[in-house]
């Protein structure tokens, strides 16, 4: 049997061209995301960085990334490249559905909490409404993924 060789399994990582790929085409949608909050004038948050929502959306880039990669090195009818196109439709479904309407659901409580502070009702924190993307953030990421994908691969 043999054992775990941590130095063995980083080595590999840093030779997988699909999770390289992947990984970069993330951190350049993050990036965007930030100089385009910097652009709109807000100032620089780090939790911008690993945050949800906003345009691009990184889990679409990374997604198509992803599966554009794997089409790439597997050929576009193998079943990896299928699993893939599969997992990033399901992503980027619920980043602009499922978790847009959770924002727009912790938008209307805000506001009822504030109301209810402001009768002095109740005392309690915001909460976390920038948490999906609407369907032109998805679609603005799965382009830049597809494309970065191509360029980097």
């Amino acid at each position: 049997m043999h054992g775990f060789d941590l130095n063995g399994a980083f080595l590999q990582i840093s030779r997988n061209r699909i999770f390289l790929v992947t990984l970069t085409v993330w951190v350049v949608a993050q990036s965007i995301k930030i100089l385009v909050y910097i652009a709109r004038g807000k100032r620089f948050n780090f939790r911008w960085f690993i945050g949800t929502g906003g345009m691009p959306s990184s889990h679409a880039a990374g997604v198509a990334a992803l599966t554009t990669a794997c089409g790439l090195e597997y050929g576009f009818q193998s079943g990896i490249f299928a699993l893939a196109a599969v997992f990033a439709m399901v992503t980027m479904f619920d980043a602009q559905g499922v978790r847009r309407s959770t924002g727009e659901q912790a938008g209307i409580l805000n506001k009822m909490i504030e109301e209810m502070f402001w009768h002095k009702k109740v005392e309690m924190g915001h909460i976390r409404e920038f948490v999906g993307h609407t369907p032109i953030q998805v679609l603005v990421g799965s382009v830049l993924g597809i494309g970065l994908a191509i360029f980097l691969y």
